[in-house]
């Protein structure tokens, strides 16, 4: 399987390390629209070049709206999108977890929650049992989110903030 990154900045390299490290991948590689290199394929909205059954597609952006976007224009396109959980984080067998959603090192997604697409669980963050994380949700380096929240679509939780439980009642 290969997988394409739109994006070769910083949490495209994330991306790409967490990706390398499941084994999963037998090339990763990039577009990018203000990048070069010799992993780079093009630019971004060359995406259909490089779309077939054996290629998932990321859009690596910050920005919660563009991710997406983006991630909305793949699927329309029937580009397969990941689901990326690094080996250390922690997700319950009752979670679930959508794709284009990605949960990183020390992260812990408990019991009844429920992310989904294009959400980012940052490294050490904890969502507690019974929250919703919507669409294109980030939870920063080791923000917590406690019980039965629900996050509203495209929300950044910044690092180290705590939102007590029932603050966005689900």
């Amino acid at each position: 399987m290969r997988l394409v990154i739109f994006g070769a900045g910083g949490y495209g390299q994330t991306v790409a390390d967490i990706a390398c490290q499941s084994s999963r991948y037998t090339e990763i590689c990039f577009l990018d629209d203000n990048r070069t290199g010799p992993d780079i394929l093009g630019k971004c909205a060359e995406f259909t070049r490089f779309a077939d059954e054996k290629t998932e597609m990321y859009p690596a952006f910050g920005n919660n709206v563009s991710r997406i976007q983006w991630l909305d224009r793949l699927m329309q396109a029937g580009v397969l999108v990941p689901t990326l959980v690094h080996a250390s984080a922690y997700v319950s067998p009752k979670a679930h977890i959508a794709a284009g959603a990605i949960v990183f090192p020390k992260a812990v997604v408990n019991t009844n929650c429920q992310v989904e697409r294009g959400c980012i669980v940052n490294c050490g963050a904890i969502v507690d049992h019974g929250c919703v994380l919507e669409q294109g949700v980030h939870i920063c380096l080791g923000a917590i989110v406690k019980a039965e929240n629900r996050i509203p679509t495209c929300t950044k939780v910044e690092a180290g903030k705590v939102i007590q439980n029932r603050t966005y009642p689900v």
